[in-house]
């Protein structure tokens, strides 16, 4: 198993090197006590070896013991378990502008000002900066940039693309989903519905999927739509996006969407992403 230890300063982006681990497969704790390291390294191994892949974040806000944190880590290191240490740091006036534009107090002088609190937590950490594997100096990252260099330092296996991708079809009689990200309307295509032997079937019934399928304005559809997913899909992958809804909605969401949303999951699984497919409205009456 591969453990990680995040530290650093508050601010520096902790949070946000969690949250892209959790996206490549490691089991991650926030804010984890130095007593507790051990215990959690060694119920991991334990757990019947599903957690392959572990991250903490392991910092000051445990000022009592932070300093035990190396020892710990060589204990843990002689017997045998595999570490590596990333420390995030940014300069002074980065993380005073962090902290005002989120309006939280530091952690480690709540009750003075974010200067103090960030003056105290480089000091209580200074010997943590040696012990590192690397040291990130975040002052220049965006939130896209920092989830980047996450990748590209611990997801070595990783496949060409990040993005994972939800194909839903819904009907609009019933509301917008309310996860959407990309919502497209097919009530252009001739509806099933008013066909009396297409009327009580549903998309994923073959003569259904025939009559919208060989409408000529399916055709020019999905066409449209594998230029214009060959454009987007790389650019929401570039700057971050895990996670994607493409919805494709008709009147009731039992026919001419249910097909296409099949066909458009089709396209996006050929592109070579992680995708999805589901049917929010197709078992309504």
């Amino acid at each position: 198993m591969k453990a990680v230890i995040i530290t650093g300063l508050s601010g520096s982006g902790k949070s946000g090197v969690v949250k892209t681990l959790e996206d490549i497969g490691y089991y991650c704790v926030d804010n984890l006590p130095v007593a507790l390291v051990r215990t959690f390294v060694e119920l991991s191994e334990t757990h019947g070896g599903e957690i392959q892949k572990l991250a903490m974040v392991v910092d000051a806000r445990d000022q009592r013991h932070i300093n035990q944190l190396p020892k710990t880590i060589q204990e843990l290191s002689a017997e045998g378990h595999i570490f590596e240490l990333v420390f995030l740091t940014a300069s002074d006036a980065v993380l005073s502008r962090r902290f005002k534009e989120t309006r939280r107090r530091h952690p480690i002088s709540p009750d003075g000002s974010v200067k103090q609190g960030i003056k105290k937590e480089r000091a209580i950490l200074e010997p943590l900066v040696e012990l590192a594997n690397e040291v990130w100096d975040t002052s220049d990252f965006s939130p896209s940039d920092l989830r980047k260099h996450v990748f590209k330092a611990f997801s070595k296996e990783r496949k060409a693309q990040n993005l994972s991708v939800q194909v839903l079809s819904f009907g609009f009689k019933y509301g917008l989903p309310a996860n959407a990200d990309v919502v497209f309307d097919v009530r252009f295509l001739t509806n099933p519905f008013f066909k009396e032997k297409l009327k009580h079937k549903r998309g994923t019934d073959k003569p259904v999927q025939k009559f919208v399928l060989e409408q000529e304005d399916s055709n020019g559809f999905l066409s449209h739509m594998g230029d214009m997913l060959s454009f987007l899909l790389p650019r929401y992958d570039r700057e971050g996006k895990s996670y994607l809804v493409i919805a494709i909605g008709c009147t009731g969401g039992k026919h001419r969407s249910v097909v296409m949303a099949q066909e458009v999951f089709s396209i996006v699984k050929e592109k070579g992403y992680v995708v999805t497919l589901n049917h929010r409205d197709i078992e309504r009456e």
